[in-house]
Protein backbone atom coordinates (compact mmCIF):
# COMPACT_ATOMS: atom_id res chain seq x y z
CA UNK A 1 0.00 0.00 0.00
CA UNK A 2 1.67 3.51 -0.86
CA UNK A 3 2.24 5.84 1.61
CA UNK A 4 1.48 9.37 1.97
CA UNK A 5 4.82 11.55 3.29
CA UNK A 6 5.25 15.56 3.79
CA UNK A 7 8.87 16.84 3.58
CA UNK A 8 9.57 20.40 4.81
CA UNK A 9 12.99 22.27 4.39
CA UNK A 10 14.87 24.66 4.09
CA UNK A 11 19.04 26.08 2.79
CA UNK A 12 20.52 29.45 2.84
CA UNK A 13 23.33 29.39 0.43
CA UNK A 14 23.87 31.74 -2.23
CA UNK A 15 22.01 30.70 -5.61
CA UNK A 16 23.96 32.09 -8.69
CA UNK A 17 21.48 31.17 -11.01
CA UNK A 18 17.91 30.93 -9.01
CA UNK A 19 16.06 30.38 -12.61
CA UNK A 20 17.79 27.40 -13.35
CA UNK A 21 17.80 25.60 -9.60
CA UNK A 22 13.87 26.52 -10.26
CA UNK A 23 13.70 24.64 -13.62
CA UNK A 24 15.34 22.10 -12.36
CA UNK A 25 13.28 21.63 -9.19
CA UNK A 26 10.08 21.83 -10.97
CA UNK A 27 11.23 19.27 -13.60
CA UNK A 28 12.32 16.89 -10.72
CA UNK A 29 8.49 17.52 -9.05
CA UNK A 30 6.86 16.76 -12.16
CA UNK A 31 9.04 13.62 -12.86
CA UNK A 32 8.07 12.29 -9.39
CA UNK A 33 4.59 12.92 -9.09
CA UNK A 34 5.17 15.68 -6.44
CA UNK A 35 2.66 18.36 -5.23
CA UNK A 36 3.91 21.41 -3.16
CA UNK A 37 5.43 25.09 -2.53
CA UNK A 38 8.77 25.35 -3.42
CA UNK A 39 10.50 29.28 -3.40
CA UNK A 40 14.53 29.94 -4.25
CA UNK A 41 16.03 33.27 -4.13
CA UNK A 42 19.51 34.55 -4.35
CA UNK A 43 20.17 33.24 -0.95
CA UNK A 44 18.26 30.05 -0.17
CA UNK A 45 15.56 28.16 -0.72
CA UNK A 46 12.42 26.64 0.79
CA UNK A 47 9.51 23.82 0.18
CA UNK A 48 7.26 21.49 1.31
CA UNK A 49 6.38 19.14 -0.82
CA UNK A 50 4.05 15.71 -0.56
CA UNK A 51 3.61 12.69 -1.97
CA UNK A 52 4.42 8.90 -2.05
CA UNK A 53 7.29 7.45 0.25
CA UNK A 54 9.53 5.99 -2.49
CA UNK A 55 9.19 9.34 -4.41
CA UNK A 56 9.78 11.43 -1.43
CA UNK A 57 13.02 9.39 -1.09
CA UNK A 58 14.36 10.31 -4.41
CA UNK A 59 13.16 13.90 -4.11
CA UNK A 60 15.41 13.62 -1.08
CA UNK A 61 17.93 12.06 -2.16
CA UNK A 62 18.50 14.14 -5.43
CA UNK A 63 18.04 17.68 -4.08
CA UNK A 64 21.20 16.49 -2.04
CA UNK A 65 23.24 16.30 -4.67
CA UNK A 66 23.17 19.79 -5.50
CA UNK A 67 26.64 20.98 -3.59
CA UNK A 68 24.86 23.80 -1.48
CA UNK A 69 22.04 21.41 -0.07
CA UNK A 70 23.75 18.07 0.70
CA UNK A 71 23.68 19.08 4.73
CA UNK A 72 19.79 20.03 4.10
CA UNK A 73 17.55 18.64 7.10
CA UNK A 74 14.26 17.30 5.68
CA UNK A 75 11.98 17.31 8.22
CA UNK A 76 9.49 14.17 7.66
CA UNK A 77 5.67 13.88 8.40
CA UNK A 78 2.90 11.82 7.88
CA UNK A 79 0.04 12.91 4.66
CA UNK A 80 -3.12 12.76 4.51
CA UNK A 81 -3.01 10.70 1.32
CA UNK A 82 -2.77 9.94 -2.34
CA UNK A 83 -5.28 10.52 -4.73
CA UNK A 84 -6.45 8.55 -7.60
CA UNK A 85 -3.69 9.24 -9.37
CA UNK A 86 -1.06 8.90 -6.60
CA UNK A 87 -0.76 12.42 -5.87
CA UNK A 88 -0.53 13.97 -2.47
CA UNK A 89 -3.63 15.07 -1.45
CA UNK A 90 -2.69 17.76 0.73
CA UNK A 91 -1.54 19.87 -1.58
CA UNK A 92 -3.86 21.21 -4.74
CA UNK A 93 -0.59 21.86 -7.37
CA UNK A 94 2.93 21.90 -7.92
CA UNK A 95 3.89 25.86 -7.23
CA UNK A 96 7.84 27.06 -7.98
CA UNK A 97 8.93 30.28 -7.36
CA UNK A 98 11.82 32.48 -7.67
CA UNK A 99 11.41 35.54 -5.23
CA UNK A 100 13.64 38.28 -3.89
CA UNK A 101 12.91 36.79 -0.63
CA UNK A 102 12.02 33.22 0.87
CA UNK A 103 10.36 34.70 3.85
CA UNK A 104 8.54 37.85 3.10
CA UNK A 105 10.14 39.91 5.69
CA UNK A 106 9.93 42.94 2.97
CA UNK A 107 13.83 43.41 3.47
CA UNK A 108 15.95 41.17 1.09
CA UNK A 109 19.09 43.44 1.59
CA UNK A 110 19.13 42.87 5.62
CA UNK A 111 20.13 38.78 4.06
CA UNK A 112 23.85 37.86 4.27
CA UNK A 113 24.75 34.37 3.74
CA UNK A 114 27.81 32.40 3.33
CA UNK A 115 29.04 28.62 2.58
CA UNK A 116 27.60 28.10 6.19
CA UNK A 117 24.31 29.96 5.92
CA UNK A 118 22.77 33.15 7.33
CA UNK A 119 25.60 35.38 8.68
CA UNK A 120 24.87 37.35 12.11
CA UNK A 121 21.73 35.12 12.87
CA UNK A 122 20.89 33.94 16.30
CA UNK A 123 22.74 30.57 18.06
CA UNK A 124 21.06 27.83 17.11
CA UNK A 125 19.78 25.61 20.04
CA UNK A 126 19.07 21.91 20.20
CA UNK A 127 15.69 20.83 21.88
CA UNK A 128 17.49 19.56 24.78
CA UNK A 129 20.13 22.84 24.70
CA UNK A 130 16.96 24.87 25.04
CA UNK A 131 16.25 23.10 27.89
CA UNK A 132 19.78 23.67 29.17
CA UNK A 133 19.26 27.47 28.52
CA UNK A 134 16.24 27.51 30.36
CA UNK A 135 17.54 25.61 33.45
CA UNK A 136 20.62 27.92 33.72
CA UNK A 137 18.68 31.26 33.03
CA UNK A 138 15.15 30.81 34.52
CA UNK A 139 12.71 33.18 33.65
CA UNK A 140 15.08 35.54 32.46
CA UNK A 141 14.46 33.67 29.11
CA UNK A 142 12.29 35.45 26.92
CA UNK A 143 10.49 33.10 24.21
CA UNK A 144 9.83 35.40 20.93
CA UNK A 145 7.26 33.59 18.68
CA UNK A 146 8.33 34.37 14.62
CA UNK A 147 5.06 33.51 13.45
CA UNK A 148 2.07 35.54 11.83
CA UNK A 149 -0.03 36.01 15.29
CA UNK A 150 -3.14 33.50 14.48
CA UNK A 151 -0.44 30.59 14.52
CA UNK A 152 -0.15 31.13 17.98
CA UNK A 153 -3.68 31.05 18.57
CA UNK A 154 -3.52 26.94 18.60
CA UNK A 155 0.26 27.14 20.01
CA UNK A 156 2.87 27.90 21.17
CA UNK A 157 5.83 28.07 23.94
CA UNK A 158 5.01 29.07 27.64
CA UNK A 159 5.20 32.32 28.39
CA UNK A 160 6.04 33.61 25.38
CA UNK A 161 5.88 36.81 23.27
CA UNK A 162 3.29 36.71 20.65
CA UNK A 163 3.99 39.54 18.18
CA UNK A 164 1.23 41.69 16.83
CA UNK A 165 1.74 40.86 13.23
CA UNK A 166 -0.62 39.03 10.82
CA UNK A 167 1.90 38.12 8.01
CA UNK A 168 6.02 38.31 8.38
CA UNK A 169 6.36 41.25 6.05
CA UNK A 170 5.04 43.11 9.83
CA UNK A 171 8.06 42.12 11.77
CA UNK A 172 10.26 44.60 10.82
CA UNK A 173 8.21 47.79 11.34
CA UNK A 174 6.76 45.40 15.09
CA UNK A 175 10.56 45.13 16.30
CA UNK A 176 11.44 48.50 15.65
CA UNK A 177 8.57 49.70 17.23
CA UNK A 178 10.55 50.33 20.89
CA UNK A 179 7.74 48.27 22.60
CA UNK A 180 10.62 45.43 22.83
CA UNK A 181 13.09 47.52 24.26
CA UNK A 182 13.34 45.64 27.77
CA UNK A 183 14.08 42.04 26.40
CA UNK A 184 16.83 43.68 24.51
CA UNK A 185 19.85 42.72 26.72
CA UNK A 186 17.81 39.33 27.81
CA UNK A 187 18.01 35.69 26.13
CA UNK A 188 15.88 35.44 23.36
CA UNK A 189 14.64 32.84 21.89
CA UNK A 190 13.01 33.13 18.39
CA UNK A 191 11.32 29.74 17.03
CA UNK A 192 8.70 29.46 14.10
CA UNK A 193 7.38 26.15 12.36
CA UNK A 194 10.72 24.66 10.56
CA UNK A 195 13.34 26.93 11.85
CA UNK A 196 13.48 29.47 8.39
CA UNK A 197 11.51 32.57 9.29
CA UNK A 198 13.16 32.71 12.95
CA UNK A 199 16.50 32.10 11.75
CA UNK A 200 15.96 35.29 9.48
CA UNK A 201 14.27 36.99 12.11
CA UNK A 202 17.18 36.49 14.80
CA UNK A 203 20.04 37.67 12.33
CA UNK A 204 17.44 40.83 11.86
CA UNK A 205 16.76 41.45 15.89
CA UNK A 206 20.61 41.29 16.19
CA UNK A 207 21.21 44.20 13.74
CA UNK A 208 18.69 46.13 15.49
CA UNK A 209 20.09 46.00 19.03
CA UNK A 210 19.24 42.71 20.58
CA UNK A 211 22.16 41.34 21.95
CA UNK A 212 21.35 37.92 22.83
CA UNK A 213 19.65 36.11 20.29
CA UNK A 214 19.18 31.82 19.67
CA UNK A 215 16.88 30.32 17.73
CA UNK A 216 15.10 26.87 17.78
CA UNK A 217 16.99 24.45 15.79
CA UNK A 218 14.73 23.30 13.06
CA UNK A 219 12.24 24.98 14.62
CA UNK A 220 8.93 23.84 16.34
CA UNK A 221 8.74 19.94 14.14
CA UNK A 222 12.55 19.35 15.70
CA UNK A 223 11.34 20.18 19.72
CA UNK A 224 7.99 18.25 19.04
CA UNK A 225 9.10 15.60 17.46
CA UNK A 226 11.86 15.45 21.23
CA UNK A 227 9.01 16.11 23.37
CA UNK A 228 5.71 15.58 22.41
CA UNK A 229 3.19 16.86 24.87
CA UNK A 230 5.73 16.76 27.53
CA UNK A 231 7.91 19.89 27.48
CA UNK A 232 7.52 23.74 27.27
CA UNK A 233 5.31 23.65 23.81
CA UNK A 234 1.71 23.90 24.32
CA UNK A 235 -1.04 22.97 22.11
CA UNK A 236 -1.22 22.07 18.21
CA UNK A 237 0.82 23.36 15.55
CA UNK A 238 -0.19 25.83 12.64
CA UNK A 239 0.77 23.88 9.07
CA UNK A 240 0.58 25.38 5.53
CA UNK A 241 -0.95 22.21 3.76
CA UNK A 242 -4.56 20.70 3.79
CA UNK A 243 -3.83 19.01 7.07
CA UNK A 244 -3.97 22.72 8.28
CA UNK A 245 -3.13 21.61 12.05
CA UNK A 246 -0.67 18.55 13.46
CA UNK A 247 -0.01 17.71 17.08
CA UNK A 248 2.97 15.53 18.13
CA UNK A 249 1.08 13.05 20.14
CA UNK A 250 -2.32 12.24 21.60
CA UNK A 251 -4.20 14.35 23.94
CA UNK A 252 -2.69 17.79 22.68
CA UNK A 253 -3.87 20.52 24.99
CA UNK A 254 -6.36 22.81 23.49
CA UNK A 255 -5.58 26.78 23.95
CA UNK A 256 -8.39 28.62 22.14
CA UNK A 257 -12.11 29.06 21.42
CA UNK A 258 -14.11 29.26 18.18
CA UNK A 259 -14.38 32.49 17.22
CA UNK A 260 -18.29 31.78 16.28
CA UNK A 261 -18.97 30.31 19.42
CA UNK A 262 -16.77 29.99 22.15
CA UNK A 263 -16.36 26.61 22.37
CA UNK A 264 -13.00 25.16 22.71
CA UNK A 265 -11.13 24.36 19.14
CA UNK A 266 -8.15 24.38 17.17
CA UNK A 267 -9.66 24.02 13.99
CA UNK A 268 -8.40 26.81 11.48
CA UNK A 269 -10.87 28.31 8.81
CA UNK A 270 -10.75 31.41 6.15
CA UNK A 271 -13.30 34.19 7.14
CA UNK A 272 -16.45 33.26 5.06
CA UNK A 273 -15.93 36.27 2.79
CA UNK A 274 -13.66 35.29 -0.28
CA UNK A 275 -12.26 38.77 -0.49
CA UNK A 276 -10.62 38.62 2.98
CA UNK A 277 -7.36 36.71 4.02
CA UNK A 278 -8.07 36.33 7.58
CA UNK A 279 -7.69 32.89 9.48
CA UNK A 280 -9.48 32.07 12.29
CA UNK A 281 -10.77 29.15 14.67
CA UNK A 282 -13.69 27.72 13.77
CA UNK A 283 -15.43 24.82 15.52
CA UNK A 284 -16.93 21.87 13.29
CA UNK A 285 -20.32 22.53 14.60
CA UNK A 286 -20.39 26.09 13.58
CA UNK A 287 -18.87 25.14 10.20
CA UNK A 288 -18.11 28.59 8.85
CA UNK A 289 -16.95 31.85 10.30
CA UNK A 290 -16.42 35.46 9.49
CA UNK A 291 -14.17 38.15 11.48
CA UNK A 292 -15.69 41.37 12.47
CA UNK A 293 -15.48 43.57 9.96
CA UNK A 294 -17.20 40.83 7.34
CA UNK A 295 -20.06 39.93 10.32
CA UNK A 296 -21.87 37.68 7.76
CA UNK A 297 -24.64 34.87 9.58
CA UNK A 298 -22.93 31.50 10.07
CA UNK A 299 -23.91 28.48 8.44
Amino acid sequence: MAVSKILLYYAFAPIPDPEALRLWQRDLCEGLGLRGRILISRYGFNGTVGGELEAMKIYRRKTREYPAFRDIDFKWSEGTGLDADGMSVDFPRLSVKVRDEVVSFGAPDDVEVGANGVIGGGTHLKPHELHQLVDERGDEVVFFDGRNAWEARIGRFKGAIIPDVRTSHDFIAEIESGKYDDIKDKPVVTYCTGGIRCELLSAMMKKRGFTEVYQMDGGIVRYGEAYGNDGLWEGSLAVFDGREVMDFAPGAAVLSTCDSCGKPTNRLANCTDLACRKRLLCCEACGTVSCPEHNLAVV
